[in-house]
């Protein structure tokens, strides 16, 4: 597959992804004012489905990553096998990751009629941090861990199922993802975050991703070669 089309894949997917999440999340607000818990429910379920039927479309194309941590662990893990992604490949994912991250949260925007602001949602708190760094580790590990299992095609509904349940057992909501991180300042809405927790979130993320890679390389020695 032309690395073009794969690139598009992945900034559509990202894109759809952070739709999805600031979308459902500004529909949760105006649906359930006042309560904070259902907002995150309805907020958590339409992302974990949503999140499945992306990988599902786009895997194929080109693996359905959505995530530069994801990237990463696959470029890591592949260096000496040949089989993930090369240096110049990953970044053409991440860049595209990025820029379909910002144009979803716009998405979303126009389509709920709010105005694209920059967040003042600060969430660069220690716990969240560490809500972060769990969360964006249970993802790599999950990933990894169906990889080397050989059960690949159950990554759909396992990684949408994580991250809806993420949402409630992770102080940070488990965004888990640099692109959808950046993506989320673009909106002043109930997914959103302010460019200031920007940079302390990403560097979570990727301590996070990190020990995932870590992880799976202590329970499963064999992962890189599959990876």
């Amino acid at each position: 597959m032309r690395l073009w089309r794969r690139a598009v894949a992945e900034l559509l997917g990202t894109g759809l992804l952070v739709a999805v999440v600031v979308g459902s999340g500004i529909a949760a607000q105006e649906l359930s004012p006042g309560d904070t818990g259902l907002q995150l429910l309805e907020n958590s379920f339409a992302t974990g489905l949503g999140l499945a039927v992306l990988i599902l479309v786009l895997g194929p194309v080109s693996g359905a990553h959505l995530n530069p941590v994801v990237t990463l662990a696959g470029w890591l893990l592949g260096r000496s096998s040949g089989t993930g992604p090369h240096l110049a490949e990953a970044g053409f994912y991440v860049a595209a990751q990025v820029v379909g991250a910002i144009g979803g949260s716009l998405l979303a925007n126009a389509m709920f009629g709010v105005p694209s602001q920059i967040s003042g949602t600060d969430r660069a708190s220690g716990g969240h941090l560490l809500g972060e760094v769990v969360a964006t580790a249970g993802l790599v590990l999950l990933i990894l861990t169906l990889i080397r299992t050989g059960r690949e095609n159950l990554a759909a509904p396992a990684v949408g199922a994580y991250v809806g349940a993420a949402y409630w057992f992770t102080s940070s909501t488990s965004f888990a993802n640099p692109a959808v991180t950046v993506g989320r300042v673009f909106t002043d809405t109930f997914a959103g975050i302010s460019p200031e927790s920007v940079a302390p979130f990403v560097l979570a993320q990727l301590v996070g991703g990190a020990l995932g890679v870590l992880l799976a390389g202590v329970l499963y020695p064999t992962a890189a070669r599959r990876a």
